[in-house]
């Protein structure tokens, strides 16, 4: 790939998500949508692997599909309101729509085959982009529009995505498969909470970003794209695997890390709601996540492969991880004791 077209298209996605986040107009979002989806296909199909190719193809479709619902839900109600505002979105059909053409965009069920294929054909740092980055813009919309959205629909795939993402995860072995079934989980937390509480939805998205930018970020580090590369990895870098340990159980939501805060306000807020059975559910259906983390941070920490490991171990190197890296791994475990200020803000 030419050295100046990474840059071009960093700052494209970039471009992307301010028009996006910042627009009132359903036109102007709709663009930053496209110049999005436009700068990432490059990055996901660069190294010209067939299952890269295949993974842009895959992502192109979806996605088109996506912003031609988005841009035809948006003409539907200026047709029967004469509004172009994004935060008028009053008509019924409109808002079905939208919905449905947002959870295409975000991969929440029923809309999220093409999520775990996609990630698993792109690098590591593409990967990265796909799961925070450019999931940014769709939820923005949905948190404009949040007013204007049936809550009923919206619970009811918040529940199946955290079932399915924590069901499907079970028996993977690729870690970017795992990782992409980890945030539809995720988003599955972040629809169930979007209409009720706006901003303690956009808390649970910023700290899921820091999450899993810490895990990618180590797993790129250490090259592991599978469980058995996790496995023989501590002997290059202890220090990073057990970070990585942490880190994963964070993202699992357990006390007392980063991970549990979001839950807990979560939790606290549909009781509060009188949505008491669907807390319920999704703290129960988030056990099945909870799996395959340990999981994770059984194979990065805990156990030693056996002798007959057709990986070579590799030698201890004295290299530390990269300050974003440890910046972001601090943050993912020890700002529970921000619970009480989170909570007066949200």
């Amino acid at each position: 790939m030419n050295p100046y077209a990474t840059p071009i298209m960093t700052f494209s996605l970039i471009l992307g998500t301010t028009i996006t986040i910042s627009s009132n107009h359903w036109v102007l979002a709709w663009t930053g949508l496209e110049i999005n989806t436009l700068a990432i296909i490059p990055l996901i199909a660069k190294s010209h692997h067939p299952r890269a190719v295949e993974a842009a193809t895959k992502y192109f479709l979806t996605q088109a599909a996506a912003s031609a619902l988005v841009l035809f839900s948006s003409m539907t109600n200026a047709w029967v309101t004469g509004q172009w505002d994004i935060t008028q979105m009053n008509h019924p059909t409109s808002c079905l729509l939208l919905t449905a053409a947002i959870a295409i965009k975000l991969g929440l069920v029923p809309f999220h085959f093409w999520f775990p294929e996609v990630l698993q054909g792109s690098p590591l740092m593409t990967a990265l982009l796909l799961s925070t980055l450019m999931k940014f813009p769709p939820l923005t919309l949905l948190l404009l529009t949040s007013k204007s959205l049936d809550p009923a629909l919206l619970t009811a795939m918040a529940l199946a995505s955290t079932a399915l993402g924590g069901w499907m995860g079970l028996n993977q072995t690729q870690t970017r498969k795992i990782l992409a079934f980890s945030s539809i989980s995720h988003l599955g937390w972040i629809a169930i909470i979007l209409v009720y509480s706006p901003k303690l939805a956009l808390l649970t998205f910023y700290l899921y970003t820091i999450m899993t930018s810490a895990v990618f970020l180590a797993l790129n580090k250490i090259k592991a794209l599978n469980l058995s590369m996790i496995m023989t990895s501590w002997t290059k870098t202890p220090v990073l695997n057990a970070t990585l340990m942490l880190v994963l159980l964070s993202l699992a939501g357990l006390p007392p890390l980063t991970g549990f805060m979001p839950k807990w306000l979560i939790i606290q807020e549909l009781t509060k709601q009188e949505m008491t059975p669907a807390a319920m559910a999704i703290a129960m259906l988030s056990l099945l996540s909870l799996f395959f983390y340990l999981r994770l941070a059984y194979h990065s920490t805990i156990t030693l492969p056996p002798n007959s490991s057709n990986h070579m171990k590799q030698w201890y190197t004295s290299k530390t991880p990269s300050t974003p890296t440890a910046v972001l791994a601090s943050l993912s475990i020890l700002l529970l004791p921000l619970s009480p200020m989170m909570h007066a803000i949200v």
